[in-house]
């Protein structure tokens, strides 16, 4: 257990060299050796999830079963997320993400093997893309509640944003790569490459200054913690609005891993288009996650605004009739995708009690990533029977009425789209 917050040495002045608004919090040892280590770790995990895609898109030809692959894969969270999120608020968080860490990085070796010796099939990819949805429900909340333990409580704002431009810029890199390195080395030694980037973020989660961190007390057991997180945003509008509108856009708005493999082969020049087009769009979620860092408290707003952006882009992608208006429209999507995510993120850590941050977290996540066994599998069968351009397009109007109904129930009951309440720490 570190000290308390109040015995600590005083962080490092703005003049150390990393002072600027955006990148304040890499003021803390902990928070740049983290970082780092996420970085190189996700760029591998992009180019594993994109040639997933690709090899699934390979052995099927269907989108459909691209949305089934992503829904095995997220269905866990949707199932444990909040178990998970209460057992991160108990235990050590650090110690939970490398076991969470180490778990996903053998299940990427696994797979390379099975690839490389030739039994991989459909049924296999189900499963091992079930396995690491189990690993992830347990590891997002460990991990991302972990970052607010890296830095001063006045910080958490701009961690939780430079956490999710690290996650959002590494698409930049990730699913470029893996469209190129599919054609040159295939998909089975992609997926062993990924398992080897997993050694950047547990070296970085074993060489933390745990004398340095700002650990928050541990929830006691028993009691009901997962009805406790949910009594609380009920109670508070503002993130009751959020958690809605968030489980809307995300279960309908954040599918384009099923759409664009099948975009690419009819559009875009082929299936690893696909990684390109993500790559360009990465720029955009690196713009919008380092904008929203910049903000010391971040707005409903904001929040809102990202959302109009992800719809209008994504209908522009929809009808893209090549590749290059398709990079075109993809900056603003990542622009809007990841402004709008971060922005939660953001709004949710600055909102939440120290001692709930895991289960909030935990919940955020279910409606994030839980949502995508629905949207997913709806989406394919959208893009495979009825039209792959609005299998896309669906999503963009559903998110402009949820934004619509969200503004007028904000506006309704007298509520600032400015300020934030203050934090609860």
């Amino acid at each position: 257990m570190s000290a308390p917050i109040a015995a600590r040495e005083p962080a490092p002045p703005p003049g150390s060299g990393f002072g600027s608004t955006t990148f304040r919090s890499l003021r803390y040892y902990n928070a740049r050796l983290f970082f780092a280590g996420l970085l190189v770790s996700n760029v591998g995990t992009w180019m594993h999830l994109t040639v997933m895609s690709i090899l699934v898109f390979r052995l099927t030809g269907e989108a459909s079963k691209v949305g089934f692959t992503i829904a095995f894969q997220f269905a866990p969270m949707l199932f444990l997320g909040a178990y998970a999120g209460a057992m991160a608020d108990r235990l050590n968080k650090r110690k939970m993400a490398i076991i969470t860490q180490s778990a996903m990085a053998s299940q990427a070796l696994l797979l390379g093997v099975l690839d490389l010796t030739g039994v991989i099939n459909l049924p296999l990819v189900y499963a091992m893309s079930l396995f690491l949805g189990i690993a992830n429900a347990f590891d997002n909340p460990a991990r991302r509640s972990l970052v607010t333990e890296l830095v001063e409580p006045a910080e958490i704002p701009n961690a939780t944003s430079l956490n999710s431009a690290v996650m959002t810029s590494s698409r930049i890199f990730g699913p470029a790569v893996g469209a190129v390195l599919v054609g040159v080395i295939g998909t089975g030694w992609c997926f062993i490459l990924n398992g080897v980037t997993f050694s950047a973020i547990i070296f970085s989660l074993t060489s933390l200054r745990r004398d340095e961190m700002f650990m928050s007390a541990p929830r006691p057991k028993g009691g009901q913690p997962v009805r406790e997180a949910l009594r609380f945003i009920s109670g508070r509008r503002d993130l009751l609005v959020l958690f809605v509108v968030l489980l809307i856009v995300s279960t309908f708005s954040f599918n384009q891993q099923v759409v664009f493999p099948k975009l690419a082969e009819q559009r875009w020049g082929g299936d690893q288009a696909f990684g390109y087009v993500l790559g360009v769009m990465s720029v955009g979620s690196l713009t919008g996650a380092l904008l929203t860092a910049r903000q010391h408290r971040v707005s409903m707003r904001w929040y809102f605004g990202n959302i109009v952006v992800l719809a209008v882009a994504g209908f522009g992608i929809a009808w893209s009739p090549n590749i290059w208006v398709a990079f075109l429209w993809a900056v603003p999507l990542g622009a809007g995708s990841s402004g709008f995510i971060t922005a939660a993120n953001a709004i949710m850590q600055q909102e939440s009690p120290s001692d709930m941050r895991g289960r909030l977290m935990a919940l955020q996540a279910v409606a994030f990533l839980g949502s995508t066994p629905i949207g997913g599998p709806i989406t394919g069968v959208i893009a495979d029977q009825i039209s792959v351009e609005w299998s896309l397009g669906y999503g963009s109007v559903i998110s402009l009425l949820a934004v619509a109904g969200a503004v007028a129930t904000w506006l309704a009951a007298g509520r600032s789209f400015v300020a934030q309440a203050p934090a609860t720490t």
